[in-house]
């Protein structure tokens, strides 16, 4: 299901992404629930929500990155 705000994201990424982070995860999972709720433009057998996820997850990627201490930090 779709989020409202940076609280209701699963502590996976509310206790480790920035809130910036934070954003972009939000926004993208939102983005994808809508893009992706017919099964035929998912891939294989993954469900809506794993699709967001991972759409999400490639989002936060794109700006952000683990440092050498496993903290999630905006890339230069």
């Amino acid at each position: 299901m779709p989020y409202e705000n940076r609280s209701q994201l699963p502590e996976t990424v509310s206790e480790h992404l920035p809130e910036h982070a934070q954003d972009i995860y939000m926004k993208a999972f939102n983005n994808a629930w809508e893009q992706y709720k017919d099964p035929s433009e998912r891939r294989g057998n993954a469900s809506r929500e794993e699709t967001a996820h991972k759409v999400a997850w490639s989002a936060v990627k794109n700006e952000y990155e683990k440092d050498p201490k496993g903290n999630w930090v905006r890339k230069d």
